[in-house]
């Protein structure tokens, strides 16, 4: 025989919930024995592990009452249903959390699966997360004003990060836009982007050819850096258009 302690140590619950059982019927109380304890027998201690399991699955006391005086059909039959109300719920929370997690980077709300692969290419590749985000702000505006360009826009950057001379010029352009607008470095680069330009504006096919579409856009807010680079790449492109022009000029005459 167990006192009230003991079964509330079997079932693993209280003696206060083992006393709100009592209270709402689904546990009979036994009468005190001679020296005023209530002593409990095996079969309490498996109705109690009954109520707790079914209790601890969300299933109302009002209907654990009607269970613990089904017949053993009906019983298994009841259980069945519960098991499967609990797979549809542990299935909705799994839902749920992945909604959850992909809340922590957002791309997955809103864009196709084909631009986050994208964004994770460019972590992979090294490419900083303030870059990536503005990346990813783009695709959503894009998809929002221009959806139709989207295929062709997916594969021209797929494309870019093919070509190691552009990835790496990208990677480049990343690291710069904190570079004071005097360092040295920018020289360099400054030549590498306008050979790039030059490259692409005549090779039709290393992809859309526009350097301030592919590298302007680094980052959206200031930087003295990116200034000074693209003044310098703007006035190259117009000494190259004004001699192109005099050249011309020149033929025709």
């Amino acid at each position: 025989m167990l006192t009230i302690s003991q079964l509330a140590a079997t079932a693993g619950v209280t003696v206060r919930t083992v006393r709100h059982y009592h209270h709402f019927g689904l546990l009979p109380e036994p009468e005190r024995d001679s020296s005023g304890y209530r002593c409990y027998d095996a079969q309490a201690a498996v109705d109690l592990i009954r109520i707790r399991t079914l209790a601890d699955a969300g299933v109302p006391l009002a209907r654990i009452d009607a269970l613990l005086h089904a017949q053993p059909t009906e019983f298994a039959s009841a259980i069945t249903d519960i098991d499967a109300a609990l797979q549809r719920k542990i299935d909705q929370l799994a839902a749920y959390r992945r909604r959850i997690a992909e809340l922590a980077s957002g791309e997955r709300l809103v864009l196709p699966p084909e631009v986050v692969a994208i964004l994770d290419r460019m972590r992979s590749l090294g490419v900083s997360e303030r870059r990536v985000r503005l990346e990813r702000d783009s695709w959503i505006l894009i998809q929002a004003l221009d959806p139709s360009s989207m295929p062709q826009r997916i594969r021209d950057k797929n494309a870019r990060f093919d070509d190691p001379e552009t990835t790496r010029l990208y990677l480049v352009c990343d690291q710069s836009v904190d570079w004071d607008p005097h360092d040295p470095r920018l020289d360099r680069l400054i030549d590498d982007l306008d050979a790039w330009e030059i490259k692409h504006a005549r090779d039709s096919s290393g992809g859309s050819g526009n350097l301030k579409l592919v590298f302007s856009r680094i980052f959206a807010e200031a930087s003295p850096a990116w200034q000074r680079i693209l003044e310098a790449l703007a006035h190259r492109a117009e000494q190259r258009r004004t001699a192109e022009q005099r050249r011309t000029a020149g033929h025709n005459s």
